[in-house]
């Protein structure tokens, strides 16, 4: 067995990790790294592996930083299947395809604009390309195995998201699992993540590795925020992640206005397209959440679904008090970015991150207590109130990690840390180390480890 940690080894985005096993050469995930330059340009980067070289990909879940880059690798020439859930593989459908015509009209935007340091701004990949490496994933089942040559496989529900899975390889009596992202005990929409079997080699992730959620009830802070903001006049804007956290954020404002935490004709806009198709897969897979029905049913009852750029650009312009949801969770691109260009300068509007933000993204600087930000090439002024809500997010924390990996039948022979910044992975290595007793470290990216 060999594994290659080709991305998320030193960083939390850009999920990679091939592993050598009987005879293929399967890489786990495909994702976009996201976050400081110095990451974001590893995206325009050849693998150190000729594509034809990988057998498969098998993918845990539909977070950009964990499948966003299957489309490059498709545009390379690589020719292989994907694997993934049934949800995943839906959920990737949406996600590719909206990442890629942000893409598009990002360097149509720069070469217009001339903001760009390049003569002609390029996307990543295009919508082409988008097509070409959905047309590649297979769906599996989650409860049995499946095989890729002589390599078993199997696919753990993890919770976190839609049809997210932790994955297993085994061949010839020796098993490898990776974690994937792990979900919460006490998810808003998902059940608690299921305890992995025996592994030989673990890889887990650390998003959270050196911190606990705070106590705080996040729903009644999102309550209180938005009866003070509409109070002296202003607007809530909720920059979200179109699949997941805009779903469970619909779900706790229609949960509010029932109890009458805030006002029952208060206007809710969903400005995300992607969100709105991901809701609708929602309701489709909606045996694999832990909500009633009904009220997965009810998630956009009396809310104003925008569909075309200028219904948003009426929706930025207006001054009436009202809760408006819209990707990308991080402010690193999409419609978010416009609403944030006229709400963010007045001081009566609020901004709420609901989800962890990677360094370097627009989210951490507004957290961090940035003044201004840079969007579309030009400084606008911060002058909204701005607050984070941990509560919201989909990532177990260390205790939960920790717990949970306390769950699996015996010790692995080795645990590699992956998929969290290095202070973050730290942490949980000395953890598992000190309270779980296993053999544990930290791989650097771009390192090779034979077992």
């Amino acid at each position: 067995m060999k594994i290659q940690f080709l991305g998320a080894a030193d960083t939390v985005t850009g999920s990679k990790h091939l592993v050598e096993i009987g005879g293929q050469r399967i890489l786990l995930d495909c994702g976009m790294f996201q976050g400081f330059k110095l990451f974001r340009e590893r995206n325009w980067q050849r693998l150190p592996v000729p594509p034809q070289d990988i057998d498969a990909v098998v993918l845990s879940h539909a977070h950009l930083d964990h499948c966003g880059w299957l489309p490059r690798l498709a545009a390379d020439g690589w020719r292989g299947t994907v694997y993934a859930s049934a949800a995943t593989r839906d959920l990737a459908e949406v996600m590719l395809l909206d990442a890629a015509h942000l893409q598009e009209e990002d360097a149509r935007r720069a070469n217009r604009y001339g903001y760009s340091k390049h003569a002609t701004a390029l996307p990543l990949y295009t919508r082409t390309d988008a097509r070409r490496a959905i047309a590649k994933i297979s769906p599996q089942r989650t409860d049995r195995p499946f095989r890729i040559g002589d390599v078993q496989v199997g696919l753990v529900p993890t919770g976190h998201l839609l049809g997210a899975c932790a994955i297993t390889l085994s061949h010839g009596g020796r098993t490898l699992a990776f974690s994937g992202d792990v979900g919460r005990s006490r998810d808003l929409l998902m059940p608690p993540p299921q305890a992995l079997p025996h592994a030989d080699v673990l890889l887990v992730e650390s998003t959270y590795g050196n911190r606990r959620h705070p106590p705080e009830d996040a729903p009644a802070v999102l309550a209180r925020i938005i009866r003070d903001t509409i109070a002296r006049g202003g607007s809530v804007l909720l920059p979200s992640f179109a699949v997941g956290r805009a779903q469970a954020l619909l779900l706790v404002l229609q949960r509010l206005k029932a109890a009458g935490e805030i006002p029952a004709r208060l206007p809710i806009v969903l400005d995300s397209p992607m969100a709105t198709q991901a809701t609708a897969l929602y309701g489709q897979h909606r045996k694999l959440l832990r909500v009633p029905a009904r009220e997965i049913a009810t998630l956009i009852d009396g809310v104003t679904i925008v569909t075309t750029p200028a219904q948003s650009q009426r929706v930025s312009a207006s001054r009436y008090p009202q809760v408006i949801i819209s990707a990308s969770g991080m402010a690193t691109g999409g419609r978010v970015l416009h609403h944030l260009k006229a709400l963010a300068p007045d001081p009566h509007n609020h901004i709420v991150f609901a989800g962890f933000q990677v360094g370097g993204s627009r989210g951490a600087l507004l957290l961090g207590g940035a003044r201004e930000v840079k969007i579309h090439g030009e400084y606008v002024p911060v002058h909204a109130g701005v607050t984070g809500l941990e509560g919201f997010s989909g990532h177990a924390d260390a205790d939960e990690l920790v717990d949970w990996l306390r769950q699996m039948p015996g010790a692995p022979a080795q645990t590699f840390v992956v998929h969290g910044e290095p202070a973050a992975a730290d942490a949980l290595r000395q953890r598992v180390k000190d309270e779980l007793g296993w053999a544990v470290r930290v791989p650097q990216h771009g390192e090779t480890v034979q077992l």
